[in-house]
């Protein structure tokens, strides 16, 4: 049991440093409004995870993939939610204040934004489908148990690695910060990840 699951944490730390949508979305939040956003963000994404876990262990997550229509309503809506973040960057000012300077309530709005951004990605659901059954220790026995067990790990290690990404871009916006038309950059670059997420989902 403890082989398998460092194993699983292993390749939980490769997978969550490669470059995907979730990470890339915690990189420009940390860049864009400090570190303290990015991890209110991981905090978000992580959160979504405890109910993906609860799916996968209780056998609904098989269900939903299986039903194409109610498969392809949760792209479409979670791509229009993504969309819609993106349209709310385009209308906001460009003007950019960098660190942690975004209020209590602004970091409230990124933890639950985080949450329905990946409630809302069917494909978290597919990977948890494809990824977790192979690092169970005893797939005759209770299951249950053991995918609530993998998905504490999964959120824990997950965590962990987005939490330094977060860290590690406040550095770089240190360095940012002295860019002339910063502010225009990064409002784009916002509107940018926003739209590629929803068409990764949709495609």
């Amino acid at each position: 049991m403890i082989e398998t699951l460092l194993a699983f944490a292993g390749a939980t730390v490769v997978l969550a440093l490669s470059p995907g949508p979730d990470n890339i979305y915690v990189l420009t939040q940390s860049i864009v409004n400090g570190s303290k956003s990015g991890i209110v963000t991981t905090a978000g994404l992580i959160t979504g995870c405890i109910f993906h876990t609860i799916l996968i262990a209780f056998g609904v997550s098989a269900l939903i993939v299986a039903s194409p229509q109610l498969f392809f309503a949760i792209k479409v809506v979670g791509a229009l939610y993504l969309l819609f973040l993106a349209y709310n960057v385009f209308r906001s000012d460009a003007t950019i204040a960098l660190y942690d300077t975004v209020s209590k309530n602004s970091l409230i709005g990124l933890y639950k934004q985080g949450i329905i951004m990946n409630l809302l990605n069917p494909k978290v659901m597919i990977f948890f489908l494809a990824f977790f059954p192979a690092f169970l220790w005893e797939p005759e026995g209770n299951t249950i148990p053991q995918f609530l067990v993998l998905g504490g790990v999964f959120m824990v290690t997950s965590f962990l690695v987005f939490g330094s990404i977060a860290l590690l871009a406040s550095y770089i916006a240190g360095y940012l910060k002295k860019a002339s038309r910063l502010g225009v950059v990064l409002k784009w670059l916002q509107i940018v990840v926003f739209v590629g997420i929803a068409i990764y989902i949709l495609l």
